[in-house]
């Protein structure tokens, strides 16, 4: 009896490895290594070497391998010499996917990334390069490595737009207005995400990039105030990843309910928390918002403080949340401390401490902050440890009314010389 063909062999490894994947990881991914040792270059064979790649990679990232996921990509090399390039891409693209998966792998993602991008330089994959150089960037911006993530992208921008590479593009334009965004430098970030629109317009994007869009859309009009553009986009990028299912959706949904709290709607947090959409995603990012919003409703300062205590990692270190925490936080302090000094014409600063829950030195910081803005009329004693206010001055006026008149007198004046010029001509 004839052997079997070398495919019929690889499918029945595979098949075999697949049965086991779950009761006996480590043989499974013994049987898949087999696969791939197999010299064969039959199209059969080929196609059963990708399916083996795809699980293997699964289950080396199940098993938080990431140093075999690397070796994995050096051993596949003399394989993408004998598949279209197409293929080959997906295939690395889903390796370094499988390392992500895998919690903090960030340094050994941007290594790996170095690796494939001189690599593909080496064999002249024009675009394989572009999109490993895109991940690169994106995990640099992670790491916080922003001037060598900007150097990448404005090189990387240059030259997909030579080859008018729409979609790629469209994702390009978007990394560097999150960017620019992370630098503080607004309008550049308004400048990239208006070209990924562009961009956008011309071809079909698929609904989860249409979603970052919107999400990042409505970052960059919530950071200019304006929070109910912001919310429309927030509610239509929450839409887009709820249909996917996308983990994105609970941020979107947080960033609605903070545009909420922002605009004085700190009351509409909870039927959105309770709404049918926002049932499905309960969790610490909404408790942390409903605390906030609770807090903010009853003006208290010690509920706002005890929030963001005990919701830390969801709201201190969420960088857009924080953002605007600040600001309310600080608004809310004034707001506390202009009706506690309102009564008084002279007040110990202990006192003031004392009826607001602060320390010392906070009140003594804020009050000299708000005195500079002239929040209010008055001065700190710090050798008597008061703050003396003064009454509001009533302005007189007769000196903006001689003002206007000697305006006019010079307009007066003006006119009568032109007509004499013109008298005398």
């Amino acid at each position: 009896m004839p052997p079997p063909p070398p495919s019929a062999a690889a499918e029945e490894i595979l098949a075999q490895a697949l049965e086991i994947q779950d009761a006996d990881p480590p043989r499974a991914i013994s049987l898949l290594q087999s696969v791939l040792r197999d010299s064969s270059s039959a199209a059969e064979v080929l196609r059963v070497k990708e399916q083996a790649i795809s699980v293997l990679s699964e289950l080396f990232s199940q098993q938080k391998r990431a140093e075999d996921l690397r070796s994995l990509l050096t051993e596949l090399r003399p394989f993408f010499a004998v598949i279209p390039k197409a293929k080959t891409a997906k295939i690395v693209r889903g390796v370094i996917d499988a390392v992500a998966k895998i919690p903090g792998t960030s340094t050994l993602q941007i290594s790996l990334c170095r690796e494939m991008v001189e690599w593909t330089r080496t064999e002249k994959r024009t675009f394989l390069r572009q999109r490993v150089e895109a991940r690169l960037a994106a995990l640099l911006m992670e790491v916080k490595d922003y001037s060598e993530a900007l150097a990448l992208i404005t090189k990387l921008v240059r030259e997909v737009r030579k080859l008018d590479d729409k979609l790629l593009l469209v994702d390009i334009d978007l990394l560097e207005s999150k960017l620019h965004f992370a630098l503080r430098n607004l309008p550049k970030a308004k400048a990239a995400l208006t070209a990924a629109r562009t961009a956008a317009n011309a071809i079909y994007v698929p609904p989860a990039q249409q979603g970052t869009i919107d999400l990042q859309s409505g970052i960059l009009h919530a950071e200019e105030k304006d929070y109910k553009t912001g919310f429309s986009y927030f509610y239509e990028g929450f839409e887009a990843f709820n249909a996917l299912d996308d983990p994105r959706a609970v941020f979107s949904l947080k960033y609605m309910l903070l545009c909420k709290i922002m605009t004085n709607q700190a009351d509409d947090v909870g039927s959105l928390i309770s709404s049918k959409a926002g049932l499905k995603y309960t969790g610490v990012e909404l408790d942390a918002m409903k605390a906030v919003a609770e807090a903010y409703a009853k003006r208290s300062l010690k509920d706002f403080e005890e929030a963001l205590a005990m919701y830390k990692p969801q709201l201190e270190e969420d960088p857009i949340v924080h953002r605007h925490l600040s600001s309310l936080y600080d608004t809310l302090l004034e707001q506390n401390l202009c009706r506690l000094i309102e009564p008084f014409s002279r007040v110990e600063i202990t006192h003031i401490s004392r009826l607001i829950g602060l320390p010392i030195e906070t009140v003594e910081k804020k009050l000299s902050q708000m005195i500079l803005d002239k929040k209010f009329l008055g001065t700190l004693d710090q050798g008597a440890g008061c703050l003396i206010i003064f009454d509001s001055a009533q302005t007189d006026g007769i000196y903006p009314a001689t003002l206007d008149t000697i305006s006019n007198v010079s307009k007066v004046v003006d006119s009568l010389y032109l007509k004499s010029a013109k008298i005398m001509a």
